[in-house]
């Protein structure tokens, strides 16, 4: 006799994959913060290009940002960046200077007012932060090594600009304590942290090398996990 099928198969037979629809989950949200920044950008007088550009100079603050990076960081092309730089320095929001390593190389800073400026262009998602507050911390773990791990695939493929993340940093060290809920522990500051502390743009990463990354994300990936105690 067939085996009937359980609830779980039957739903499994419907709709979409699991994956697929996460996805659409993602695209919906990344749909309602890019309305959400052209709404805020109009009302500040700048467009959403033109906060990308504050937000990314604010987060490498106090240090002088090249054109070129700023293109990378944004998934633009060096016109598209300069334009939005150029509007950017009209308004005197940002500052143009010769790199202290290059001095052919153009550098870029903040100025006083545009420091005020990103700080209040970082708060456009917090539509996004109130929602994501309303998960259970154990919750807003789980989502964010899901980040982490999402993030990660798509900087191998080369989809998106590297990031500073912990699991490819040399300082990281996953499941080096026994705790559940701060296993992992930063060679840099001595400290155990959980999931909820990864980050990703940490000021202080320092790339691991070699074979150290793919051992280090094994690890963090649970292919190298420890076994749990019986």
């Amino acid at each position: 006799m067939a085996r009937q099928p359980s609830g779980a198969d039957s739903f499994d037979s419907l709709g979409e994959p699991t994956a697929q629809r996460i996805a659409a989950g993602i695209a919906k949200l990344g749909a309602a913060l890019r309305s959400h920044a052209w709404r805020a950008a109009d009302a500040r007088g700048l467009t959403p290009t033109q906060g990308q550009v504050l937000a990314f100079l604010q987060s490498r603050a106090p240090s002088p940002v090249r054109l070129n990076a700023v293109a990378e960081a944004l998934q633009t092309s060096a016109p598209t960046a300069s334009d939005a730089v150029g509007a950017l320095v009209r308004k005197g929001l940002v500052e143009r200077g010769r790199d202290e390593d290059d001095a052919r190389a153009v550098a870029l800073r903040l100025t006083e007012i545009g420091l005020s400026e990103s700080q209040r262009t970082a708060e456009w998602p917090d539509f996004l932060l109130r929602a994501v507050e309303t998960l259970p911390l154990d919750e807003q773990g789980a989502l964010l090594r899901a980040l982490v791990s999402m993030i990660r695939e798509l900087q191998e493929r080369g989809e998106i600009p590297v990031a500073r993340l912990c699991v490819t940093c040399r300082y990281f060290r996953p499941y080096a304590h026994p705790e559940a809920d701060a296993p992992h522990h930063c060679a840099l500051v001595g400290a155990p942290f959980g999931d909820r502390h990864l980050r990703l743009d940490c000021p202080d990463h320092d790339q691991a090398q070699g074979d150290a990354v793919q051992a280090t994300w094994a690890r963090f990936s649970g292919r190298g996990r420890p076994a749990a105690s019986p």
